[in-house]
C-alpha cells in the first residue's frame, strides 16, 4: 500500500496540500470559511480518487447549548440557542441574538413557531438556492443527499458541499472525554474537546420536524483522531 501512495509520508503530504488549497480559497472569502473534510482532510485519498468533501462554515454565527452565558459571546456574532428536546444527536435552533449583518440565507430561513420564538427552518433549501451554479455551464448541480449538495465540475471533479454552523456544546464532549479508554492519549483527547462541534442542516429520518432539525457533528475531532493513527492503523482504516 505504501507503493500505491497510502504510506504515512504521502498521507502527510496530502493533508498539507489540501490545507494549502483551503488557505488559498479562504483568502478571498469574507463571510464563510471553506474546510476540506472526510478522506481528503485525513490524507487518505488523492485529488480525483473520490468526492471532495467541503464544509462551508459561516463566520458570524454561533450556536449555544443550554447553560452557556450569552454575554460571554462577542457582540458581532449572531447567536442561536440549541433546543435538544428532539431526536438524539439533533437540535432545533432558536434565534437568541441577531446582528445587523445577517447572512441572506439565514434571514430567509427564519420563521415564527407560533409561540413567540424565531427559529431556523428549511436552511438546506436556502443554502441550495444561494450557491446555485445556473450561470456555469461546466458545473452540474445534483440533488441533495443528506446535508450535502453534490456538484460535478467539468465532468471529472466531484464535490460534496455542506453548510455548517459553529456549535458550543462542551458538556457532550466532556462526557466523551471522561469515558475509560486505552487510545488515544489524554493529550489527544483534550485536543479533540477543544476543537468543538458543528451543526449540519439535516433532520432525523422520519421526524415530523426534520425540516427544522440540525445534526450535531464532531468533524474536526474525527480528523484529529485519524491523524493520530500509526501507519498500519491508517492503512487498515483506508
Amino acid at each position: 500500500m505504501t507503493r500505491l501512495g497510502y504510506g504515512e509520508e504521502m498521507r502527510r503530504w496530502r493533508v498539507a496540500g489540501y490545507r494549502e488549497f483551503d488557505r488559498l480559497i479562504n483568502a478571498s472569502q469574507s463571510t464563510s470559511t471553506l474546510i476540506t473534510a472526510g478522506s481528503k482532510a485525513e490524507g487518505l485519498t488523492c485529488f480525483l480518487e473520490s468526492d471532495h468533501d467541503f464544509l462551508f462554515l459561516l463566520k458570524n454565527v454561533i450556536c449555544l447549548k443550554a447553560g452557556i452565558n450569552l454575554y460571554s459571546i462577542p457582540g458581532d456574532l449572531q447567536v442561536y440557542r440549541m433546543d435538544t428536546h428532539v431526536y438524539p444527536g439533533h437540535c432545533i435552533l432558536l434565534l437568541e441574538r441577531q446582528t445587523s449583518r445577517c447572512e441572506r440565507m439565514l434571514h430567509n430561513a427564519l420563521c415564527d413557531n407560533g409561540n413567540g420564538d424565531v427559529l431556523l427552518s428549511l436552511l438546506l433549501d436556502e443554502f441550495s438556492s444561494e450557491i446555485a451554479y445556473t450561470d456555469q455551464l461546466e458545473v452540474v448541480q445534483h440533488k441533495c443527499v443528506g446535508p450535502s449538495l453534490p456538484v460535478t465540475h467539468g465532468g471529472i471533479w466531484h464535490a460534496d458541499q455542506v453548510l455548517v454552523l459553529r456549535c458550543l456544546c462542551p458538556s457532550v464532549l466532556h462526557r466523551w472525554a471522561a469515558r475509560p479508554r486505552h487510545w488515544p492519549s489524554p493529550v489527544i483527547v483534550q485536543k479533540v474537546v477543544t476543537l468543538g462541534a458543528i451543526l449540519t442542516p439535516v433532520g432525523f429520518k422520519g421526524s415530523e420536524f426534520k425540516h427544522m432539525e440540525l445534526r450535531i457533528n464532531f468533524n474536526s475531532g474525527e480528523v484529529q483522531l485519524v491523524s493520530n493513527l500509526n501507519d498500519t492503523q491508517s492503512k487498515v482504516y483506508t
